[in-house]
């Protein structure tokens, strides 16, 4: 296999990793200013920020599960996929004529709703087309393609910042171009697979039979996801650490810029190295690093300190996220695969926001050091987890 592994896919990993890429580069131009964005420009208070960020991930979680199921119903994923990205490119323009907090609310929670549409699909999409035994990989490629669109997004919007003296609206627009030419390439180059083995539309697409029959690995995997996304609160309170430190609002997307350019490099690596170790012990590695990353962000007061903070806030996505991907492709049989990817997509989303909803009341309390802090106690309770308790017998760990 090994450092030409991702030769064994299908062209279509590439592209949507391609399309990914675009999408990220739009959302972080946006998502980037957008928390000092709300306070400094539209007044809102931190709790709302935490609210704001934790509602945005988990109003889509029933959306999510809902598509990866109606994807495995018609037996395909493409037109979903496609509709998910269309309503997110749509929705992101509200953003630059937002005069309200709770028009900003509005718009990235339909902007997760996109998400939460096109996610599950898509990944089942790639399930579909990768083998298993190159499957980590395969999810690692795509993720390290998407996410460098979250290195390139916060370096165009600090060059616009500093052009334009500060013009948050004007990065907003620009931020609009990406998100478009990311659908046009979609429609064009995607081509879509023939349909899933025993699609389920000649029945009601979820029955309880459907979810008890999922194998404990799979229920396994949520639990675990569940509580590392707990430790794990949105990248948005990183934005803020920087602002709290006293950087400059035209610079502080270079934090997203540090986190998502290590997600980047490491997410192939990690997951060619998924489909050859224990995933459990790779799972564990991963809260480590993110239990440093926390210590490191709640005491850090210089920028060097908050920058390494953030990489290996970064670091540790590239050891997780792409393994959990394919551990879930791998414990779903294909005609749930949509269902499994929305069951677990709603996992993270509530675990999401019940952290960014704390993370947001806690900084109000105490300040960042009693966020970052709560985080690596969760975090420190996911390792221990991890490496004292075994995944049940039939899993691939």
């Amino acid at each position: 296999m090994g450092g030409h592994a991702w030769r064994r896919f299908s062209p279509n990993v590439t592209v949507l990793g391609i399309v990914s890429a675009l999408t990220a580069m739009s959302s972080a131009m946006i998502y980037g200013l957008l928390p000092v964005f709300l306070v400094r420009v539209l007044g809102a208070s931190m709790a709302s920020v935490g609210v704001i960020e934790g509602l945005a991930e988990a109003a889509t979680s029933l959306v999510k599960i809902v598509s990866g199921t109606a994807s495995d119903w018609i037996g395909r994923r493409k037109p979903l996929v496609v509709f998910g990205y269309a309503l997110s490119a749509l929705i992101k323009s509200l953003f630059p004529i937002a005069t309200l907090a709770s028009t900003v609310l509005v718009a990235r929670v339909l902007d997760r709703l996109g998400k939460g549409i096109r996610d599950a699909p898509r990944d089942a999409f790639l399930a579909d087309m990768i083998a298993p035994d190159v499957r980590g990989s395969g999810f690692g490629w795509r993720l390290a393609l998407a996410i460098a669109g979250f290195v390139v997004g916060p370096l165009l919007a600090v060059g616009l910042m500093h052009w334009s003296g500060g013009d948050f609206r004007l990065v907003f627009w620009v931020a609009l171009i990406p998100a478009y030419l990311s659908v046009a390439l979609l429609v064009m180059a995607v081509r879509e697979l023939p349909p899933v083995d025993e699609p389920i539309h000649s029945r009601v697409p979820i029955r309880r039979a459907d979810l008890v029959g999922l194998p404990p690995r799979f229920w396994w995997i949520i639990a675990v996801a569940s509580l590392l996304s707990l430790a794990r609160f949105s990248q948005a309170f990183l934005v803020l650490k920087m602002h709290d430190i006293g950087v400059a609002v035209t610079f502080v997307p270079l934090v997203l810029i540090v986190t998502h350019l290590v997600f980047s490099m490491t997410a192939y690596p990690f997951g060619l190295l998924a489909d050859r170790i224990d995933r459990r012990r790779q799972l564990a590695i991963g809260a480590v690093i993110l239990v440093l990353a926390d210590v490191i962000l709640a005491t850090s007061s210089s920028v060097a300190q908050t920058a390494l903070g953030a990489a290996l806030w970064g670091l540790q996505l590239g050891a997780t996220q792409g393994l959990l991907g394919a551990a879930v492709a791998d414990a779903a049989p294909q005609r749930l695969r949509g269902t499994a990817f929305g069951i677990y997509d709603v996992a993270i989303g509530i675990s999401t926001f019940a952290a960014s909803a704390a993370a947001g009341v806690i900084w109000t309390i105490g300040g960042p050091a009693a966020a970052f802090a709560s985080g690596a106690v969760v975090a420190t309770a996911a390792a221990l987890i991890l490496l004292l308790r075994r995944a049940p017998q039939d899993a691939r760990q």
